[in-house]
C-alpha cells in the first residue's frame, strides 16, 4: 500500500471584513457557526493588515464582505483576505459580495472607457477566489466576467412578498423604473398577479445624474404603484419617476431596491418625496442620517445562509427560487 488516507470531514468556516459586520454576525447566527476572529487594522498610511486566529488549513472558506462606501478601501481589504486565505491552505474559498463594486460599469458605453466590473472579477480570481456568491448584480452579464462558479442571488421573493402581504393586491400595478429593469418587473408581476408599467425616461447627456421624464406608458390613474429597482444611489431617478407616477394619477407609490447605495443627496431625496415606503435589505449598511420612518430594511441574511449551506453541502443553490416560484 502506498500513500496515506485520512478519515477527516469537511469543515466550513465563516470569515468576515470590517465593512458590514451586522450582516456578517446575522449569516453566522443562521448557519449556526461563529466567525473566524480575524485580527484587522489600518497602518499610519491607510495600508490594511490582516491575520487570521484560527487555521484554515483544509477548510471550505466563505469570506463575506459588501462594498459600500469608502469602497475602494472595501474591495482592496477583500482581496487581502481572499491572498491570505490563499496562502493559510484552504481547501477551497467562496467569496460573498452582497453588493457588488462597480457593477454598473459593465462595458464600454464610449471609447477608451473601462470595463470596471470586469476587473473586480479578474482581481478577486487572481487573490484566490474559487467562486464567487453576489445578490442582485446590476446585469446578469457579469456573471460571466469570473472564471468560476457564480451563485446570482435574488432578493425578490423576499421584497415581493413583504409588498404583497401589505397592500390590496386588486389595486396593485408594478412600475420599471425604465426600459432597462422591464425583465426584473415582469418576474415582480408574475409573483404579485399584477400588471406592468413603465416610466420612459431620458437623461441629459451633458448633465450627471440627471434625468428627464417624459411619460408613464400603463394604467397607473388610482392604483398604488411599486416601483421596482435593483439599487438606489442618489435618488435622483427614483424619485423622479415617482413623481410622474403621481402626476398620472397614482394613489400611493412604494419603491423596492435590493441595494441602498443612498449616496450624496439621496438623504434629502428620500426625506422630502412623496413616496410613502422606500424598501430595501441590508446587502449595505443603512446610513445613520436615513432611520426614517418611511424606510424598511430586510433582511437578506436568511438567503445567503441557505445558499452558502447548500454551496457547502454541494447542494442546489438554483433550488431555493425554483421553490418560491
Amino acid at each position: 500500500m502506498t500513500g496515506i488516507k485520512t478519515t477527516g470531514e469537511k469543515k466550513l468556516m465563516l470569515f468576515s471584513g470590517r465593512a458590514h459586520p451586522e450582516l456578517a454576525e446575522e449569516v453566522a447566527h443562521k448557519l449556526g457557526v461563529g466567525l473566524v476572529p480575524t485580527k484587522a487594522f489600518d497602518f499610519a498610511n491607510g495600508e490594511i493588515y490582516v491575520r487570521f486566529q484560527e487555521s484554515a488549513r483544509g477548510a471550505d472558506c466563505f469570506l463575506i464582505q459588501s462594498h459600500t462606501a469608502p469602497i475602494n478601501k472595501w474591495i482592496m481589504e477583500q482581496l487581502i483576505m481572499l491572498d491570505a486565505l490563499k496562502r493559510a491552505s484552504a481547501r477551497s474559498i467562496t467569496v460573498i459580495v452582497p453588493f457588488y463594486g462597480y457593477a454598473r460599469q459593465d462595458k464600454k458605453h464610449k471609447g477608451r472607457e473601462p470595463i470596471s466590473a470586469r476587473l473586480v472579477a479578474d482581481l478577486m480570481k487572481t487573490a484566490g477566489a474559487d467562486r464567487i456568491l453576489t445578490v442582485d448584480l446590476h446585469t446578469d452579464q457579469i456573471q460571466g466576467f469570473f472564471d468560476g462558479p457564480v451563485d446570482h442571488l435574488f432578493a425578490l421573493p423576499i421584497l415581493a412578498d413583504y409588498v404583497g402581504a401589505k397592500v390590496d393586491r386588486t389595486k396593485l400595478t408594478v412600475v420599471s423604473p425604465d426600459a432597462g429593469r422591464v425583465r426584473v418587473a415582469d418576474r415582480w408581476c408574475d409573483r404579485l398577479d399584477a400588471p406592468l408599467a413603465i416610466v420612459h425616461k431620458r437623461r441629459d447627456k451633458d448633465v450627471p445624474n440627471q434625468v428627464s421624464v417624459h411619460e408613464v406608458v400603463g394604467n397607473v390613474e388610482g392604483r398604488v404603484c411599486v416601483l421596482v429597482d435593483d439599487m438606489i444611489d442618489t435618488g435622483g431617478t427614483i424619485c423622479a419617476a415617482a413623481d410622474a407616477l403621481f402626476a398620472h394619477g397614482a394613489e400611493d407609490v412604494i419603491v423596492t431596491a435590493t441595494h441602498g447605495v443612498l449616496s450624496g443627496p439621496a438623504a434629502d431625496r428620500l426625506k422630502n418625496s412623496k413616496v410613502s415606503e422606500f424598501v430595501f435589505t441590508d446587502t449595505l449598511p443603512t446610513p445613520g442620517e436615513l432611520e426614517l420612518d418611511k424606510i424598511t430594511v430586510l433582511s437578506i441574511a436568511p438567503t445567503i445562509a441557505r445558499a452558502v449551506r447548500e454551496v457547502f453541502e454541494d447542494g442546489s443553490v438554483t433550488s431555493l427560487f425554483e421553490e418560491q416560484g
